[in-house]
């Protein structure tokens, strides 16, 4: 008996054994180890690729933000200038709004000054009137007589004449 007894290994069997094993890692590699190795490399590009397109949408967020940050910055510009164009405008009013009030008392004041004048010479003549036919009656006391036409205008003409100097 020897050692094939022992090991109970035939070495024409362990042979069949260890070609049918090349044999199937042969049948193996050809019909399953390159199909799944072209499996995993189209994995691994589409991987890739994914991570390609992932880099390159985040340059063009990159870009976006930078674009947006300059549009902003622009609008707050243009904000900024409406704004102290609304102020000026506001003010350009103000004035132009104080300046008509100005003008519109300056007539009333203007207008007022007429009608108190106007006021101030029918007063001073209702006063004259007045004035005239009273003095028409005291002379005509004093004297007694009637006077006559011409003697009335004489008279009052000379009261008037003196009045007017007064004022």
């Amino acid at each position: 008996m020897g050692f094939e007894e022992f090991l109970g290994v035939n070495p024409w069997t362990a042979l069949f054994t260890l070609a049918n094993t090349v044999t199937l890692f042969l049948v193996l590699k050809k019909m399953l180890f390159k199909p799944v190795m072209k499996m995993i490399e189209d994995r691994q590009n589409e991987i890739d690729e994914m991570y390609q397109k992932a880099d390159d949408s985040k340059r063009q967020a990159e870009a976006l933000q930078t674009q947006y940050e300059e549009k902003f910055a622009l609008a707050s510009q243009e904000a900024e200038r409406v704004v102290k164009e609304a102020v000026v405008r506001g003010q350009n009013r103000e004035m132009e709004i104080i300046r008509q009030a100005n003008e519109e008392a300056a007539a009333i004041r203007e207008k007022a000054s007429a009608d108190i004048a106007q006021e101030k010479k029918k007063a001073v003549a209702e006063a004259k009137g007045e004035i005239s036919d009273l003095a028409m009656e005291i002379a005509e006391k004093v004297i007694e007589r009637s006077l006559d036409r011409n003697d009335q205008k004489r008279l009052v003409d000379g009261f008037i004449s003196q009045l007017g100097d007064v004022q």
